[in-house]
């Protein structure tokens, strides 16, 4: 049975939903579901391009490992991305306010076209695609563009069950 998540913009009002990939990432999709509620703050990213993310503690006691990995994201799709301490510079864990943390599971949602996940200080970041957005891209994508030029703060990314 397909299994579904949505993803809000919460201040914002907007969301859409996702379905689990449970064929392609099976792990990663059961990590993920049976952990959610998820939220946090929702940044913007700097280099991938139309990316929308919120980083939260680790909820898994070992690395999943590749499952379905990317680094060349396409519109829906949602990723996930399992940062060790030492993968995060201090300086960006400070802005991030994760200081205190060894390290964090990132959630993405990936909006538009022409997404390439290339660090300029680490290299390749590839990410599991777990689930593919399959109601309310469109209104989504407008939301997510409007946290690039209008800015984030203030602003939460949630990944909750979706049950119909």
């Amino acid at each position: 049975m397909a299994r579904f998540m949505s993803i809000a913009l919460e201040r914002r009002g907007v969301s859409c939903v996702a379905q689990l990939l449970d064929k392609d990432a099976p792990r990663t999709c059961d990590a993920v579901w049976e952990t959610l509620p998820h939220a946090g703050p929702v940044h913007h990213a700097k280099y991938a391009r139309n990316e929308i993310y919120t980083m939260v503690e680790r909820f898994i006691d070992e690395p999943i490992g590749h499952e379905n990995p990317t680094v060349t994201p396409i519109p829906g799709d949602v990723v996930f991305f399992d940062f060790h301490g030492g993968m995060l510079d201090r300086a960006f864990k400070e802005e991030k306010g994760l200081e205190k943390l060894s390290g964090v599971i990132d959630l993405a949602i990936f909006y538009g076209r022409n997404n390439l996940l290339l660090n300029g200080d680490v290299g390749w970041v590839p990410g599991n695609v777990y689930a593919t957005i399959v109601e309310g891209l469109d209104v989504m994508a407008e939301a997510c563009n409007d946290v690039w030029r209008s800015g984030s703060v203030g602003e939460r990314l949630v990944y909750q069950r979706h049950d119909g």
